[in-house]
């Protein structure tokens, strides 16, 4: 696969197939997200490859209730504002959201990560995206999702027999699966909205009114 198709086509899929993932792709995902650099490469990760039937039910129980908790605090209003303002593509992500709520435990493949020793918990995201990218070069469609980390972080723990007493801590929850969907370069607003040159608020000369990738 083009490296620029990869780039431009690797989006959130959280509508998937049950269908079983071979474990050539998950090894190969695996591999090369431990590829990725890390902060003083000190590589202080874990990754957990949970394909047991059983453990995902677990698991998506505790989505369920970390993702009821999160919407009903941290987003409360958010989709009854979003409904409100006829903003169609959000409600999209939002149904979407949901879908992925209820539908947890039948995926194939959930990809845990966890870091020790790293004050922000920055450093294994370019590793967490490596996984992405391989997935998306294996059809394999992927979303990160945080509920875990911030609402369900103990039972999780105890779910998967992580020692978090020796300073493990869940930094990102990859939910793995054929797409439903289909691949597509995502809409945004134009880079230029949002970049600025040498300092806040200074605009480029330069304007990118559509991809610069469209395949």
């Amino acid at each position: 696969m083009n490296l620029y198709e990869a780039l431009y086509t690797t989006r959130a899929m959280r509508r998937t197939k049950p269908d079983p993932i071979p474990q050539d792709a998950v090894k190969l995902m695996l591999d090369a997200a431990i590829r990725a650099p890390s902060g003083g490469n000190t590589q202080q990760w874990r990754w957990i490859a949970v394909t047991d039937r059983s453990v995902i039910e677990r698991l998506g129980v505790l989505y369920a209730e970390a993702f009821d908790e999160g919407t009903a605090t941290f987003y409360a209003g958010r989709e009854d504002a979003t409904r409100a303002a006829g903003d169609d593509q959000s409600v999209r992500v939002m149904t979407s959201s949901r879908w992925l709520r209820d539908n947890f435990g039948s995926l194939p493949l959930v990809v845990v990560a966890y870091i020790r020793n790293d004050p922000d918990g920055s450093s294994i995201y370019p590793a967490v995206w490596n996984l992405m990218l391989a997935a998306r070069g294996q059809g394999v469609g992927t979303t990160l999702t945080t509920f875990l980390n911030y609402f369900r972080h103990a039972e999780t723990a105890e779910a998967l027999d992580v020692p978090t007493e020796k300073g493990w801590k869940l930094a990102a929850t990859v939910t793995c699966g054929y797409p439903l969907g289909h691949w597509g370069v995502a809409s945004r607003p134009p880079v230029t909205d949002v970049a600025f040159l040498d300092r806040w608020g200074n605009s480029p000369a330069w304007t990118v009114d559509e991809p610069l990738w469209t395949g």
